[in-house]
């Protein structure tokens, strides 16, 4: 027969002993969080910032032209290589021109007919004059013989335009270059039969290149205000830098010049264009990347990353009062720079754990321990100086 009392009773022991063990436990861990834990501390100071920004850009030539075929005709030869650099005036393809040699040829004498009929009226002319004069004939045969010269003076004018028309055909067989560029793909090739219109190439201008970034209505009413306040000069921003789409900056800086007429609809947005020097030949043509620019943020703080917390969405930093005591506050950060969230909210001279937040909760006291602006920034520091040539970004200029 099982002894239920003593089946309770062993239960009861368990039970007892480990609650016990909880408690002796529990005074444990109160007599270490007694003791106040040992942490860096950073104090806040409001800055001035020159934060840099970025936009996705298109590369444009500042000419590009699409070469296109104004005659019909076979592709005889074709004189340059794609890639190859060539001067304005220089001939790149030649078309087959027998056809318009014969129109030329044709107009030609249209014309030396014309002139030789206009000679004849001329003398005419000439010769009824001397007989009217005389009274041999009437002044109606001499006004005739005006009509007919008027009329073969005419016809010269109409055929000289003919010739003119199939002289300008015939130069269309040759194919110059419409200034200094680069050939881009040549489609056709010798003995290509091509139509009045086909295109035969691209040349591109690539001496200087355009870079097109497009801003929000907002962005665009900040920078007009701006400029607005400035009298209408851009200093600031007359030098942008350019990130290639590899990570690396471009070496030459650039100058912004205008922007579009209207917001493109849809999106809302407005494009501005930026000028770059491209003396190696670097930038092409329908390349990308992106245009750095800086903005100027005043009375801000910067957060490290590793001093904050997240919880659902929200972020947190761990305060000190003046009894060194911690005290969560929430923050919402205007920009993300690196590893520092840059907010507003607070005051200079609030101290904030630095690191080890972990360790800290709540409520509790601290022993802090300060922490420098050049050892909480150093980050910054390593950043702005693998910036080549930053664009005055003095990041940590203090108010």
């Amino acid at each position: 027969m099982i002894n239920y009392r003593l089946i309770l009773l062993y239960f009861s022991l368990v039970i007892t002993s480990i609650l016990t063990s909880c408690n002796e436990e529990g005074r444990k861990n109160i007599t270490d969080n007694s003791k106040p834990v040992t942490v860096p501390v950073l104090q806040l100071k409001s800055k001035s910032i020159h934060l840099p920004q970025t936009y996705i850009c298109d590369i444009q030539a500042v000419q590009f032209v699409e070469v296109r075929a104004k005659v019909e005709g076979y592709v005889d030869n074709i004189f340059v290589d794609e890639g190859q650099f060539v001067k304005k005036g220089q001939a790149l393809f030649q078309l087959s021109s027998f056809e318009l040699k014969e129109m030329v040829n044709r107009a030609n004498a249209t014309l030396y007919q014309a002139k030789a009929e206009a000679k004849a009226a001329s003398l005419e002319v000439e010769r009824l004059k001397v007989l009217v004069d005389k009274d041999i004939i009437t002044s109606s045969e001499l006004e005739l013989a005006k009509s007919k010269l008027a009329v073969a003076e005419a016809n010269i004018t109409e055929t000289e335009s003919l010739l003119k028309n199939a002289q300008n055909m015939l130069s269309y067989t040759t194919i110059k270059a419409p200034f200094d560029g680069i050939v881009d793909r040549i489609p056709f090739k010798t003995g290509s039969l091509v139509t009045a219109g086909d295109l035969m190439t691209n040349i591109t201008d690539i001496s200087e290149v355009f870079a097109y970034y497009k801003v929000n209505e907002n962005e665009y009413l900040r920078y007009m205000r701006e400029k607005i306040d400035k009298g209408g000069e851009d200093k600031d921003i007359t030098e942008l830098s350019l990130i290639l789409s590899d990570g690396k900056y471009y070496p030459f800086k650039g100058v912004l010049e205008t922007m579009e007429a209207d917001f493109e609809r849809g999106t809302g947005s407005i494009a501005f264009r930026v000028r770059f020097p491209n003396p190696n030949g670097l930038l092409k043509h329908g390349a990308t990347g992106k245009i750095e620019m800086t903005n100027e943020l005043k009375d801000v703080f910067l957060i490290p990353q590793k001093s904050t917390f997240e919880v659902q969405d929200y972020n947190y930093v761990y305060l000190l009062n003046n009894e060194n005591k911690v005290k969560v506050e929430s923050f919402k950060p205007i920009k993300r720079f690196d590893v520092y969230y840059v907010v507003d909210g607070f005051q200079s001279g609030d101290r904030i754990i630095f690191e080890g937040i972990q360790q800290v909760r709540d409520g509790v006291e601290v022993n802090p321990t300060p922490v420098t602006d050049e050892e909480a920034y150093d980050n910054l520091a390593k950043h702005n100086q693998n910036h080549i040539e930053p664009t005055d970004l003095s990041c940590l200029s203090y108010l």
